[in-house]
């Protein structure tokens, strides 16, 4: 591991490391329990709503050249239909929610707290505006038993709790993506994690 570099983007500055950060998303998205088998187009296309939202944040860490981790946030009144939807419904104040996106690390590169600092940037930059009091973000579903699930794998729940996340099993949404191995996309169930930006 070299000397590590961090970069903050806001806003329309994000789209000058799209290239970046979606060949960072296609290699660790790759993994279970995502199994994404992504490409640069699709890419493109996803992160633009990004760089459209001028209070979204980027926070990406470098090693020399190479993106080696990323994370991003975006006001919940920025997100798509498919993510404001389930807060929709029970009538959360669509308002005063910050959505999390990804979190995403190589393999190499964890165990040294920068999954930690991921969420940090992303809580500091939504408490930042005095209006926003709840964080969320959401993870995949895959059965148990799902043929693809390595032996030694450990889901991130402990890691969440500990950071002050709830899983709340009522918001549910639904994604659609390639597998890998497949030629068509499927949907996934996705359940969001909440947390009170109030406490710290």
């Amino acid at each position: 591991m070299g000397e590590l570099t961090f970069i903050w983007k806001k806003g329309a500055e994000i789209s000058s490391v799209f290239e970046d950060l979606g060949e960072l998303r296609i290699t660790v998205f790759r993994d279970f329990p995502y199994l994404y088998e992504g490409s640069p187009n699709y890419e493109t296309e996803y992160l633009k709503i990004y760089a459209q939202s001028d209070k979204a944040l980027l926070f990406a860490v470098y090693d020399d050249q190479t993106m080696i981790g990323a994370t991003t946030c975006i006001p919940l009144t920025d997100e798509t239909d498919e993510v404001r939807k389930p807060f929709e419904d029970p009538g959360y104040d669509l308002g005063s929610v910050f959505y999390f996106g990804e979190s995403i690390l190589l393999k190499e590169y964890r165990g040294a707290g920068l999954g930690h600092r991921f969420f940090d940037e992303r809580e500091s930059h939504a408490r930042s505006f005095g209006n926003f009091e709840t964080a969320c973000f959401c993870a995949v579903e895959r059965a148990v038993d799902h043929p693809l699930k390595p032996s030694d794998y450990r889901p991130n729940d402990a890691f969440w709790l500990k950071r002050g996340y709830h899983k709340e099993s009522r918001l549910q949404t639904q994604m659609k993506w390639l597998d890998i191995g497949d030629t068509v996309q499927s949907e996934k169930k996705m359940t969001f994690w909440v947390k009170n930006l109030k406490d710290h």
